[in-house]
């Protein structure tokens, strides 16, 4: 007839969400927005990160042979009565290679050898190294949230198990979750944060001590890859945005 409207699942007007609904759907968003915060917090940090090995590489001594190399170096000559450049190669000697005295820090001329780099910039690395702890307090309080958010999804499941039993209602809170679902969903974010979290205080505190360039790219790769927010971490939390109506399926 002329001037019917078809009822479809795009213009029928659903009514109100209350009660276990309601507090799972907001719990999606809850999980949704702290993500997106820590995922800020992750962006942040790595920029301080980047700061810190930065000038912790630049506080680094040019040499990085062990001390007690550089011992052995310079006693080898006196042990066996050698002249001072006797171990030393021909070709390095040709191109200036630095004597034992000199990789000892002894400079037998009389001008002063120039300031070492390792005295200056402590203050900036103390302060970028401030700055690192503060985004790791701003995750600490994420994370506290998402227990927070883990717990009420566990008192839904109770308040569900003692309504209608173990096995839960009979009819789907959405399209075919039951509160169970959504804790166990909620646990398995919980843990990945928690986990990434340990990793990235373990970070914090061993980044400006980092003398390799190598050990200092690695630290930085572990922070922006985040390997305990894996592809299943993330796909959990797009379940329970499908499964809550946030994202359309």
């Amino acid at each position: 007839m002329e001037g019917d409207i078809t009822v479809s699942q795009a213009n029928r007007k659903l009514p109100a969400i209350t009660g276990t609904t309601r507090r799972l759907k907001d719990n999606a968003a809850d999980w949704h927005n702290l993500m997106a915060r820590w995922e800020k917090l992750n962006e942040d940090g790595f920029t301080v990160a980047g700061n810190i090995v930065a000038i912790a590489l630049t506080r680094s001594p040019a040499t990085t042979i062990p001390p007690l190399q550089l011992i052995q170096n310079a006693a080898a000559p006196l042990v066996f009565n050698l002249p001072k450049f006797s171990l030393t190669p021909p070709l390095l000697r040709s191109l200036h290679c630095p004597t034992s005295d000199q990789l000892l820090g002894v400079d037998e001329s009389s001008s002063p050898p120039p300031p070492s780099p390792v005295s200056g910039g402590a203050a900036e690395l103390q302060d970028e190294c401030c700055k690192l702890q503060d985004v790791i307090d701003k995750m600490v309080v994420v994370v506290k949230k998402m227990e927070r958010l883990t717990a009420l999804q566990q008192g839904v499941q109770d308040l569900e198990e003692f309504q209608f039993g173990l096995e839960g209602r009979k009819i789907p809170l959405f399209h075919s979750w039951n509160a169970k679902h959504f804790k166990e969903s909620s646990c398995v974010l919980l843990e990945s944060f928690s986990q990434e979290l340990k990793l990235k205080q373990t970070i914090l505190q061993e980044l400006a001590h980092t003398a390799t360039s190598d050990l200092s790219m690695i630290y930085m790769s572990c922070w922006l890859h985040q390997p305990f927010i894996t592809p299943q971490t993330r796909l959990t939390l797009e379940a329970v945005l499908l499964e809550t109506g946030h994202h359309p399926l």
